[in-house]
């Protein structure tokens, strides 16, 4: 019998000495690792991968968490530098958006209403730091939401966040909508009209800024199409109608330090400016009424802003502001627009790309 040898210097292929794990790894799960008993064999089982350990699948009610073991626990966000991944720039605003809660606001008549309300929180982060623990911004307000909220409970609520997460700068913004109880124009018919409100509270280099932004609906009558129709009319005995839509204003202002603006105020302001705001409550008196105000009350875009303009200057409460409008033309296929500033709060070259997609009224 010829025996052949293998030859013992031949170099082994990679193919090779993965079958001969493969072989191995077969003959342990047959035979169990008990089997590497040899000296030889045993050595082996350092190339084999570790058996994963038996894990608990029943959730521990019962577990409690005590001092010793959270320090144990993994906290990236409060790492080294050296975590850091990108640039090693400061961060102008980092945080939470939209968590929500109930919060009591209170009414220029003297009473206070429970409204739910998203808040957008943010500090500023330095350079060398990896970043922040964003829950200690929702601590800090919860440890104030059964106050009735004012911008002095905002601004406890700052002094908190900005103490926790040892930030220079801090942003705080409350959005929701407000109800006001609206009479129609000739009927005795009443109901809400709801206007989306953000106030906003920013410390900015140690100085704090209170701004609010309130959403306006009113009809906007086009005076060229309305002075075009009663030239058919006239002309022509053609009857015509003007085009009318639902538009909206973004009024945007920052409060003089120490003074106090009342959501109706901002609101009646907007109704000496463009007294076209739409009806809730309406009959067919009314109805006719509305459309009598839109004739008494043609506007363009650009007068609309204006208009607005007007009022938010004459009150010596409102330093800087904005005013965006848009038309949601019936006639075209797009809208109108246009933003007023005053004072360098708002100012602005750039316009963020979906800014006036954000001025609409969702029914």
């Amino acid at each position: 019998m010829n025996i052949h040898s293998r030859d013992v210097d031949k170099e082994i292929e990679r193919s090779e000495a993965q079958a001969a794990l493969d072989v191995l790894r077969s003959f342990i799960a047959e035979k169990g690792a008990d089997a590497l008993d040899g000296p030889h064999l045993t050595a082996l089982r350092g190339l084999l991968p570790a058996a994963y350990p038996e894990l608990s699948r029943e959730f521990p009610d019962n577990f409690l968490v005590d001092a010793a073991y959270r320090d144990t626990l993994p906290d990236l966000q409060n790492g080294p530098s050296s975590l850091i991944r990108g640039e090693n720039r400061v961060i102008q605003h980092v945080g939470i958006s939209n968590f929500r809660l109930p919060i009591s606001f209170a009414t220029k008549p003297g009473g206070s209403i429970m409204l739910e309300t998203s808040v957008t929180g943010t500090v500023s982060l330095e350079a060398d730091k990896k970043g922040i623990n964003m829950s200690r911004i929702m601590r800090s307000f919860y440890k104030h939401a059964d106050e009735r909220f004012s911008f002095d409970v905002v601004s406890a609520v700052l002094d908190d966040y900005k103490s926790d997460l040892e930030s220079f700068d801090a942003r705080i913004a409350l959005r929701f909508s407000y109800p006001v109880k609206v009479h129609s124009l000739r009927s005795s018919l009443s109901g809400y009209q709801y206007y989306d409100i953000t106030l906003e509270l920013v410390e900015h280099e140690g100085v704090r800024h209170k701004m609010m932004h309130l959403d306006y609906v009113y009809s906007s009558t086009c005076p060229c199409s309305l002075e075009l129709s009663e030239h058919a009319r006239q002309s022509r005995g053609q009857l015509a109608t003007p085009h009318s839509q639902r538009s909206v204003a973004r009024i945007s202002l920052k409060f003089e330090q120490g003074e106090k603006l009342w959501f109706e105020d901002v609101i009646d302001m907007c109704r000496r400016a463009v007294p076209t705001e739409t009806q809730v409550m309406v009959k067919r008196e009314d109805e006719q009424a509305f459309a009598e105000l839109n004739a008494a009350n043609p506007i363009f875009v650009e007068d609309a802003a204006r208009l607005f303009a007007e009022q938010l200057s004459a009150d010596a409460r409102i330093s800087d502001y904005r005013v965006a409008a848009s038309h949601q033309e019936s006639l075209h296929s797009h809208n109108a627009v246009s933003v007023l500033t005053n004072g360098s709060t708002f100012a602005s070259n750039s316009i963020d790309p979906r800014f006036f997609e954000s001025l609409i009224h969702r029914g």
